[in-house]
């Protein structure tokens, strides 16, 4: 997110998490100065795409981060040397078809969650959704946030989609551009219909 206003207004939805983009090349960059004063059960996500420890040390304290999500090509030991600041790390992995789930061994124990996204032409924010049947191939403890172009018009894959085993790994649902209005605004009442379905699950 990244007008004032907005992300007020979605913050009385309660949900657990709202994230910030500091990727220069999106859409939906943050460029703000500060963030409003949110109530202390969100945490604040700053989402980054191959940036340099220090730099998102500098985002982390300028904003007051609570969680970064790593969405490029960053190593283990940039997770690592993260959490070794007491941050919690997300990073983001692009699944298609033939994704090799072996690779994530080496960041299960430098990584708080996983993110799976949809494999697309952007590091994400694609808009659309992948084969969630190839979640049963992970078979790793590390809890994960479902991503990739999720809106209304996926309810029925996603009660199909919480009747797999893999699905009580899945800690969070993330929702971005199905939910905008335009880049970085999200629309409230669709939101809070999308929380409403969720709670009937």
């Amino acid at each position: 997110m990244k007008n004032l206003e907005n992300i007020q207004e979605i913050s009385t939805l309660e949900s657990e998490f709202i994230g910030f983009i500091f990727w220069e090349p999106s859409k939906r960059y943050c460029d703000l100065e500060s963030l409003p004063l949110l109530p202390k059960s969100i945490k604040k996500v700053g989402v980054f795409v191959n940036a340099y420890f220090y730099d998102i040390m500098e985002k982390v304290k300028q904003y007051n981060l609570d969680i970064v999500q790593l969405h490029g090509n960053e190593s283990p030991t940039l997770c690592r040397d993260l959490k070794k600041e007491n941050i919690t790390v997300i990073k983001a992995f692009a699944l298609n078809n033939g994704f090799n789930f072996s690779i994530l061994k080496y960041f299960e124990a430098t990584c708080d969650y996983f993110l799976f996204d949809t494999k697309g032409r952007l590091p994400g924010g694609n808009g659309t959704t992948f084969d969630w049947k190839i979640l049963e191939n992970y078979n790793l403890d590390t809890p994960f946030f479902l991503s990739g172009g999720i809106g209304l018009n996926q309810t029925k894959q996603l009660k199909e989609f919480f009747s797999l085993e893999v699905s009580k790994k899945c800690y969070a649902i993330d929702v971005n551009s199905q939910f905008e209005t335009e880049y970085g605004i999200k629309n409230k009442s669709e939101l809070k219909q999308f929380q409403q379905l969720l709670n009937t699950f």
